[in-house]
């Protein structure tokens, strides 16, 4: 199924304040936009460095740039397409103190 990603613009914002990583995240959504997921082990599939959150949060989180940068989304499966729902993106080390905190399966910033 084909990928809807809700909150596109998190990543234009995200981007404006982060320029070295532009050329990463155009990357990340040239690949989503070929996309074509019918289960959750497709996301790893797609990028095999993405990490599914348990806990039964519907969440994965994507290791961009180099690592360099992390986004964590929720998705969706539904009958027609796929819904990824952009819920916080910042730094690897931002994403470290989340985990941290364990809040990195309880955030829903944007």
């Amino acid at each position: 199924m084909k990928v809807r990603l809700i909150r596109r613009s998190s990543i234009e914002e995200y981007t404006k304040q982060n320029a070295p990583g532009r050329g990463s995240f155009s990357i990340w959504l040239s690949v989503l936009k070929y996309a074509d997921w019918i289960e959750p082990g497709d996301i790893k599939c797609t990028y095999g460095s993405a990490d599914l959150l348990g806990n039964g949060t519907c969440r994965v989180v994507f290791d961009i740039g180099g690592n360099n940068h992390r986004m964590i989304c929720k998705y969706h499966f539904g009958s027609t397409n796929v819904h990824l729902y952009i819920k916080w993106i910042g730094s690897h080390a931002a994403y470290s103190a989340l985990c941290n905190k364990g809040e990195q399966y309880k955030i829903d910033k944007y």
